[in-house]
């Protein structure tokens, strides 16, 4: 009875109530869909107010555009840089389980402080309108009443962290990664992962967008309030089903011990080769196989490889102290970190093109026509186009084109995950190109109409704007799904929550430097005696095109640059180059 009961174990998972996971019971698709149900709610809740938060700052905050802007980009960037932190307690302390429900909580209190604050006027800085009073400039919002915005705002940064850094792991670990099958299932996961932010984005940018514009910001609010809670119970209905993966201690004290012990070897003995060849016959340096439970990793050899040689000085001679010693293995884990990290730091700059959908975009879109015959569309309403995109190719890559492509390279995968992310970054240089040849037919009909300095709709359609969202929203589909899925598969098995949110990370750091960008652009034009690029009354007098110009270069560099990493990278993972 012991042995059959140790056969349909998953060794290393628990259930909810922290009791041994079994097979044909935990896991699976199942448990896996109520992953994707929570991310349509939970990202509903998110974007609901960041895709318009650029318009809510400026209109009843009364912060200038570009102060605006830099408030959504850091909002938003340090919502993506926290899931960091939610990967890293998910590895370290806790399951992705718990880390959810956590979360979830915490962005529900922002969220009700921002309701709150949003329905009372005393809250808010006094209503005025610039266009009757130009002399007289809005007052900003300052003091407590500021101080309330940004704890609500950056109390739902942190619980999107959280989720965002839990969520995706919690789905792709209910796979069984050692068949193809299971493989396949998770891919699928991963494609429908991105459907469902893209499907709680579209109610977002459709349904609550319009109600934050047309009855109020506090209904807005209210409804991403619900939404998250909403989430809540749903998640723990799956309870029963889930897979939850044993916490094996924090991935970045392997990390930091494996770097420390390698520069504190590497001055203590100079002939590092000589130790290495003697490892073998050493028995202080086997390796961990029976510390961690791993269903899919290959045990590594008593021998370190000799990629990134510099690291195996971690396993020569005895440990300056007893902390630093360090296992083959663990020396093996640190290294596949250290080479999936270029393929993280070229995913910024494209992470940055994302970032001005959510600003300069919005207010392009604001200054223009858009009118849909009677009805007026809200100008944060425009990531429609990209959401629909990706709703419609999702399936269909998941469902027609990986299958042609399996069936011509004769590989599991058929386009390998950094194909797909090449693909993702190549479309931004295009996206950025059609967002510069926009902006001067834009800037051309606000000069023949006079209306350089009016604040007046421009006689031109806000489906122009569509085009940069379209190729900026196909890039996002390929590159997110792409990355999520590398770094799952790639990582550890005890950093992968961590690992995997280095694609939120990304995000983070390409809202930041989109920040950075800026005020760059805007300190080197204003020294030359010029008007700065992006600064003005009206978005009119901003040189938006140049920008977009600058950021099409900047796009082009950066693919260069991730075709030298990824044409040397080897991939790790079962399935990842295998014929099927």
């Amino acid at each position: 009875m012991e042995g059959g009961y140790q056969n349909t174990r998953w060794e290393g998972y628990v259930d909810w109530r922290n009791k041994p996971a079994l097979r044909g019971k935990h896991g699976g698709m199942v448990a896996a869909s109520f992953a994707l149900v929570v991310e349509v709610l939970e990202n509903l809740a998110y974007l609901a107010n960041a895709s318009n938060l650029v318009l809510y700052l400026s209109k009843y905050m009364h912060l200038s555009p570009s102060k605006s802007a830099n408030n959504v980009t850091n909002f938003m960037g340090t919502a993506f840089l926290l899931a960091l932190l939610g990967g890293f307690l998910s590895d370290a302390f806790f399951t992705t389980y718990h880390i959810y429900l956590i979360s979830a909580l915490i962005e529900f209190l922002g969220l009700i402080i921002l309701t709150i604050q949003a329905r009372t006027p005393s809250l808010k800085p006094p209503t005025c309108d610039p266009s009757t009073t130009p002399s007289m400039p809005c007052q900003e919002i300052d003091g407590g009443k500021a101080a309330m915005l940004f704890i609500g705002l950056y109390l739902v940064a942190l619980g999107v962290g959280g989720i965002k850094g839990s969520l995706p792991t919690h789905g792709a670990e209910q796979f069984d990664e050692n068949t193809p099958q299971g493989r396949k299932q998770r891919s699928t996961f991963f494609n429908y992962f991105v459907f469902c932010l893209s499907f709680g984005a579209l109610i977002a940018v459709t349904f609550v967008v319009w109600v934050e514009d047309n009855k109020g910001w506090e209904w807005g609010f209210a409804i991403s309030t619900i939404a998250i809670l909403v989430s809540i119970p749903i998640f723990f209905f799956g309870s029963t089903f889930y897979r939850n993966k044993i916490p094996s201690g924090s991935p970045l004290t392997t990390i930091c011990k494996v770097l420390v012990a390698a520069m504190l070897n590497g001055c203590m003995s100079r002939n590092s080769s000589n130790a290495i060849a003697n490892l073998s016959a050493s028995p202080s340096y086997e390796p961990e196989t029976n510390k961690e439970p791993e269903e899919n990793t290959k045990q590594t050899d008593e021998i370190p490889t000799q990629s990134l040689k510099f690291l195996n000085r971690a396993v020569v001679n005895k440990p300056a102290h007893p902390a630093l010693e360090c296992t083959v293995n663990q020396v093996e884990d640190v290294k596949i970190v250290l080479k999936i990290l270029p393929i993280f730091a070229c995913t910024i700059v494209l992470n940055c093109c994302l970032a001005q959908l959510s600003t300069f975009s919005v207010e392009q879109a604001a200054s223009m026509d858009t009118k849909l015959g009677s009805l007026k569309i809200p100008p944060a309403s425009l990531p429609v186009f990209p959401v629909v995109f990706i709703m419609i190719l999702a399936p269909v890559y998941d469902h027609l084109i990986i299958p042609f492509a399996r069936r011509v390279t004769n590989t599991e995968m058929g386009i390998t995950h950094l194909q797909r992310i090449g693909i993702g970054l190549f479309l931004s240089i295009i996206s950025m190109a059609v967002a510069a040849l926009v902006e001067i037919k834009r800037k051309r009909v606000a000069t023949d109409s006079g209306l350089l300095d009016s604040t007046a709709p421009l006689p031109i359609t806000f489906f122009w704007i569509a085009l940069q969202y379209l190729f900026l929203g196909s890039a996002d589909l390929f590159t997110l799904a792409g990355l999520l899925e590398f770094f799952f598969t790639e990582a550890p098995s005890s950093m992968r929550s961590l690992a995997t949110s280095l694609s939120w990370a990304s995000l983070a750091m390409g809202y930041y430097l989109s920040s950075v960008i800026v005020s760059i652009v805007n300190n080197v034009t204003g020294n030359s005696g010029h008007s700065p690029w992006l600064s003005g009354y009206t978005i009119n007098r901003y040189h938006l095109d140049r920008f977009y110009w600058l950021m099409c270069v900047l796009s082009t560099l950066n693919f260069l640059h991730y075709l030298f990493w990824a044409m040397r990278y080897k991939y790790r993972s079962a399935g990842a180059g295998a014929s099927k």
